[in-house]
């Protein structure tokens, strides 16, 4: 703001020359850039460094999210079997699976649940109500234990409202806790960027059936009306480096759907998606999981590419295509993903 400043002083100062007016310019925009060349990468390893430090062990306890399947908190006959199930992680949901008059039953449940099933060798999360709902507070200082991996917070629109869950979080002695965010809303969406940059968030979800509640649309099996959201969500956890999950499919008897949208998340980059149904597990897990096929095809396009590399060439041809560095890094993240 001071360099503008003196640039439009040394503009609107009739005295100088024209040439010695440009020269001061050219001096003081050649200091800006150095100035924000020094600050911009101090900034970026800053907040690497939060992330990186914060919720390192955090993500850990996570691992891998190819599925989280969800049952009501107060559905024991349900939970006691969600651990069997074969998801990557479970959620005790005090959310919309939970009526108002059993919210506190909820709360008791979790925190009665979640170490058992932990016990038994289960990555559990909670979903708790959304940080404008009435529950919000309660939830986070009554649901949760140690023994939870994550809790899940759904509807999450500002930053401020991770910073207030934060200090819920520390003052309920979870200070290590990270949080799967829900970016379901317009204004969620709009902002996801910044969301899921923050340092506390662990991973995401996109939730297109509260987004397009919110929008005032309408749902479609093509999912035409959710395309441009889904997208820029996807964006948004790649550009912050957290693991995404995909929206539900409604109808569990629907395979055929569900696994249609899970091709398209997978080659969107989503690492998951989210099961309302134990027969989603099973569905979730193969397609964000590479097949051998695709393994074994990976590996060979990385010996071809590597070995054209040595040999100072930077593109070559393997069976019949064109390869680059961007189809290596999707062949290398292939082989990741299998392991």
């Amino acid at each position: 703001a001071a360099i503008h400043g003196v640039l439009g002083l040394i503009n609107s100062t009739p005295f100088s020359p024209r040439s010695e007016r440009e020269e001061m310019v050219r001096l003081l925009q050649e200091m800006a850039g150095a100035s924000l060349a020094a600050v911009r990468p101090a900034q970026e390893a800053d907040m690497s460094e939060l992330r990186d430090d914060d919720d390192g062990a955090a993500a850990a306890r996570l691992g891998r999210l190819r599925s989280l399947l969800f049952a009501p908190a107060t559905n024991e006959a349900v939970m006691r079997k969600i651990g069997t199930r074969g998801a990557d992680a479970v959620v005790i949901d005090c959310e919309d699976a939970t009526p108002p008059h059993l919210k506190e039953a909820a709360r008791e449940a979790a925190r009665t649940l979640a170490p058992v099933l932990t016990a038994e060798g289960t990555v559990v999360t909670v979903r708790v109500n959304a940080p404008s709902s009435e529950w919000f507070t309660d939830d986070i200082a009554e649901a949760l234990t140690p023994a939870v991996a994550a809790v899940v917070v759904p509807k999450i629109e500002r930053v401020d409202e991770i910073d207030h869950l934060a200090r819920l979080l520390d003052a309920a002695g979870l200070p290590e806790l990270g949080v799967i965010a829900g970016i379901e809303t317009a204004l969620g969406v709009a902002d996801a960027r910044h969301l899921l940059a923050h340092p506390r968030i662990v991973a995401g979800y996109f939730g297109a059936e509260d987004f397009i509640a919110d929008m005032g649309g309408r749902r479609t099996v093509g999912n035409a009306e959710v395309a441009h959201a889904r997208g820029q969500v996807a964006l948004a956890g790649r550009l912050a480096g957290v693991p995404l999950l995909d929206q539900v499919v409604t109808d569990f008897s629907d395979d055929e759907r569900f696994l249609a949208e899970a091709g398209e998340a997978y080659s969107m980059g989503y690492a998951g998606k989210l099961c309302i149904h134990p027969r989603q597990v099973e569905l979730a897990n193969g397609a964000f999981q590479p097949s051998p096929e695709e393994v074994a095809r990976a590996e060979r396009l990385l010996a071809a590419y590597d070995q054209a590399k040595a040999e100072g060439r930077g593109a070559i041809a393997f069976e019949g295509h064109m390869v680059d560095e961007p189809l290596a890094a999707q062949a290398q993240r292939i082989i990741d993903q299998s392991r």
